[in-house]
């Protein structure tokens, strides 16, 4: 029997009216058909405005995947998962920017959220894209060393200037600030620009924290590079791992440009590098923060395994499993229950700006083999112990 089998733990914080509506969308979400007219249809330029699909998505997925469309709306959701133990990092899901007047606003609401998880056991990390700070033309130009505009110079400043300041604050009241992953072609700059803030923030612990997605079929060596890095230079390594979130995009761009794909062969071999990586990183653990980002019961079942073979407590500042709201419940709460750290993804914002967040969603847990007949099966067996415990 599976550490996360226990579904009277796994959907305590949900009635059996919000167990019943995520049933019926995860019925939903399992027709590939459905999905895929779904995803076409939303991303008509009118789709979103229309009154009756406003509140359908409203009622469905956007309430299932989204903490609401403002910070305080996700406080009151964080609040509500903490009474189980379980964390939130609020997610400023906004894709897409290609202002300088967009980026600085991006900026002052990460700053705003740095406010609001200060002193909030709630919200151990605030997060951000780094495409949220800058064009991601400009950081791919940037990864390739090639020569910068006078206007390109500029820009780049005040990316690093935006970085930095998040950071800073960060740094200044004490909160953790984790930067995701995003595309190959953009990720070398944002990767060293991220090394710059751990070098310059993490001298006492992991503060700022960087993300590695493992189905590429380099980060492993990364890591262990950033590490020897680290070692020679004395600070602290901060690292979100996850699978990854680009693989169709990725694959088909390398294609397209006749480039070697980025992409792990299979997913044998993204499985077994990130294995690979908790077993690196929880043998080192005194350099690094590790927040595993997984709905893999059996990667989750290892990494519990290898901290135990460390010494590494359950409680471990630096140590944290992670999930998106509104998935994996049965992994999130029964590792809350049994004393791990553990936060939920808690993505905001109006449901038009959130809508690449939610299609990738509805794609992701259609495409992930199991994944939502594994939803639905833990659904329906927490509904009928319900019924027969009345």
């Amino acid at each position: 029997m599976s550490l996360f089998d226990n579904t009277q733990f796994a959907f305590e914080s949900k009635s059996d009216k919000d167990l019943k509506k995520a049933y019926y969308l995860y019925k939903l979400i399992g027709s590939p058909t459905l999905t895929s007219f779904g995803t076409s249809f939303f991303k008509l330029p009118f789709a979103v405005d229309l009154p009756f699909v406003k509140t359908a998505i409203r009622e469905t997925i956007y309430k299932q995947f989204v903490g609401g469309e403002t910070p305080e709306e996700s406080v009151l959701v964080a609040n509500k998962l903490f009474k189980y133990h379980v964390s939130s990092i609020l997610d400023y899901s906004i894709e897409g920017l290609t202002e300088e007047k967009q980026f600085d606003e991006v900026r002052n609401v990460i700053l705003h959220l740095v406010d609001v998880a200060k002193d909030n056991p709630s919200i151990p990390f605030v997060v951000f894209k780094p495409t949220a700070f800058g064009k991601i033309d400009l950081f791919e130009k940037v990864g390739k060393k090639q020569t910068l505009t006078p206007e390109e110079e500029k820009a780049w400043s005040n990316v690093r200037q935006r970085f930095e300041a998040v950071c800073q604050k960060g740094y200044d009241l004490d909160v953790n600030i984790m930067i995701d992953a995003e595309e190959t072609w953009m990720q070398d700059a944002a990767d060293d620009l991220t090394d710059e803030m751990m070098v310059k923030f993490n001298t006492k612990r992991a503060l700022i924290w960087n993300t590695l997605q493992i189905y590429r079929h380099d980060r492993f060596a990364y890591l262990k590079e950033m590490f020897a890095k680290a070692e020679r230079e004395n600070y602290y390594l901060g690292y979100k791992i996850v699978r990854g979130a680009y693989m169709e995009k990725e694959r088909a761009r390398a294609q397209v440009q006749g480039y070697p794909s980025p992409i792990q062969p299979n997913k044998e071999a993204s499985d077994r590098d990130y294995n690979a990586t908790l077993e690196f990183i929880t043998a080192n653990h005194n350099r690094f923060g590790l927040f595993a980002g997984t709905h893999n019961e059996e990667s989750s079942e290892l990494l519990i395994k290898l901290m135990n073979e460390h010494g590494i407590a359950k409680n471990n500042p630096n140590f944290w499993f992670g999930q998106l709201f509104g998935m994996s419940d049965n992994i999130s709460f029964n590792l809350a229950h049994l004393g791990y750290n553990i936060a939920k993804y808690l993505p905001y914002g109006p449901i038009k700006e959130v809508m690449p967040y939610l299609m990738r969603r509805a794609q992701e847990n259609t495409s992930v083999a199991g994944q939502t007949g594994r939803e639905l099966s833990l659904i329906e067996k927490e509904l009928e112990r319900r019924k027969k415990s009345k």
